[in-house]
């Protein structure tokens, strides 16, 4: 059992993280927020699942208390570095929602904090543990030599969006604001998929709503260090349109469609032949992800590193959120050249 201190206790540490903590060999026994009535209401929220919640002055108290093993921070992204430093500081494993940072500056100093630590810490981007990706990944070498894909995730503007509406999202201080918020998403499955990294984009944004805070609407061409090449379309800011989220490979050998759009079960779709004279019949995989849309199973990946005392073990690690932010904040710089080549930052 490990138990479990939340750093902010706002609207997904209540929708998402407790009922994932809830399924898990964990149990919630703190809260700190730094308005007192939000994390005294998560406490309640929190009893009626069977977690028994003391509500810490400050985060230092949290830090403090004796039955704290982890600490769980759901924050405005640009405070992560400075609370991370704290917990870690005090000895405790982190996890930490996505994306790393507010900049590309401060994401490098989280990485550079976590590399010097034995302590696990994660970067909360539960796309990584999608049994869909697995899936693409279990089957992709069925196509041959991977050459070029087609990822898109749109949709139509939600004004109802609780998440939305939240303050360091109206006024972001991170790269992008929405596109790195929700982009990582994206970009974490194309990378998971394809296995490699992105070396360089030319992208083109705009922002379509002034809700977003900054630009929520992006289009770009990849380049990856295995020389896969491919277009990359985000935005849920449209007028009417079903929402899409698809990722088309296209290989020597054959392809690979993996869909994850609302409204119907998730598939990866194999089809293997070397050209129009000899194509197999498509194969159709259908993907059953967890309720907790694999939030649960982050924590699973956390609490094992942290049990065995193995930070090695833990997949979505800095390292690799780094990346997914890094290739935003490109895609960002490329904008505002008007589409030029940026590369993507790379760690040492």
């Amino acid at each position: 059992m490990v138990n479990v201190g939340i750093l902010g206790t706002g609207i997904f540490a209540k929708d998402a993280h407790l009922p994932a903590l809830t399924t898990v060999d964990a149990k919630v026994v703190a809260a700190f927020n730094r308005t007192s009535s939000k994390a005294e209401d998560f406490a309640t929220h929190a009893k009626q699942s069977g977690h028994e919640v003391t509500v810490e002055p400050t985060f230092d108290a949290l830090l403090k208390n004796p039955k704290v093993d982890v600490v769980d921070m759901l924050l405005p992204v640009q405070h992560n570095y400075a609370n991370l430093k704290l917990a870690l500081d005090a000895g405790k494993p982190v996890s930490f929602e996505k994306p790393i940072a507010a900049s590309l500056d401060e994401a490098k100093k989280v990485v550079e904090l976590t590399d010097a630590s034995p302590i696990p810490v994660i970067v909360l981007e539960q796309y990584v543990y999608h049994k869909g990706v697995a899936k693409v990944q279990e089957l992709i070498s069925k196509i041959g030599k991977p050459v070029s894909f087609i990822f898109q995730g749109t949709g139509a503007y939600n004004p109802s969006n609780k998440y939305a509406a939240t303050a360091w999202r109206l006024n972001p201080e991170h790269v992008g604001g929405y596109l790195s918020d929700g982009g990582v998403h994206q970009v974490t499955v194309v990378t998971e998929c394809l296995q490699s990294k992105v070396a360089q984009v030319n992208a083109y944004t705009t922002q379509l709503r002034e809700t977003s805070g900054d630009v929520d609407v992006l289009s770009a061409s990849f380049k990856f260090e295995n020389g896969v090449f491919g277009t990359f379309t985000y935005g849920s800011t449209f007028g009417a349109i079903k929402k899409t989220n698809s990722l088309q490979i296209f290989g020597t050998e054959g392809s690979i469609i993996y869909d994850w759009s609302p409204g119907s079960p998730d598939t990866v779709t194999l089809q293997v032949g070397p050209d129009s004279n000899n194509m197999g019949e498509p194969q159709v995989f259908t993907v059953e992800e967890s309720k907790h849309f694999s939030v649960d199973s982050e924590f699973k990946n956390f609490f094992e590193a942290v049990e065995k005392k193995d930070k090695s073990l833990v997949v979505s690690n800095p390292r690799k959120a780094f990346h997914q932010f890094a290739v935003i904040v490109a895609c960002v710089e490329s904008s505002k050249k008007d589409g030029q080549q940026v590369k993507v930052a790379q760690l040492d």
